[in-house]
């Protein structure tokens, strides 16, 4: 049985400062009352990065609101949860995340067809002042053609 959610909590700002190279999805490792709260829509990780301690790769900064239905289980709302990925892709990421100018940033949170709770995370190289008013002219323009296209 496909349990099919429409959880998809994106990270706008990420294409805005970054320029998004290889892309991996991974697992989390989290808690029931934290599955319960994304499956609620209550994340967020605009403000979130991930990084390399002792074993793996966790992500850090992420806000996952308290189940509401939860009592003295309930969890820490920013605490660092661990991405589940393959040796290869944590050995690949690694190599390019320790390059300078290189970091390693989460885009979007989402409901496997299985039911748990993925994150589509991307190595990026930080923009310039002048590449992001590059993206803003491009979206203006994009915008315009648009417009002119639907009348």
């Amino acid at each position: 049985m496909a349990i099919s959610s429409q959880i998809n909590i994106k990270n706008k700002r990420a294409s805005f400062e970054y320029q998004l190279l290889d892309k991996y999805v991974a697992g989390i490792r989290l808690l029931g009352t934290e599955i319960k709260s994304i499956r609620e829509g209550k994340a967020n990780i605009n403000d979130s990065f991930c990084a390399f301690f002792e074993k793996g790769l966790y992500i850090r900064n992420m806000h996952i609101a308290e189940y509401s239905f939860g009592s003295f289980y309930n969890h820490e709302s920013k605490r660092d949860r661990q991405l589940l990925l393959n040796k290869k892709e944590l050995k690949k990421i690694k190599e390019k995340g320790e390059e300078k100018g290189f970091t390693i940033v989460p885009l979007r949170i989402f409901i496997s067809e299985r039911g748990f709770a993925k994150v589509e995370i991307a190595v990026a190289q930080g923009k310039k002042d002048f590449d992001k008013r590059e993206t803003i002219k491009e979206r203006d323009s994009k915008r315009e053609l648009d417009r002119v296209m639907k009348r």
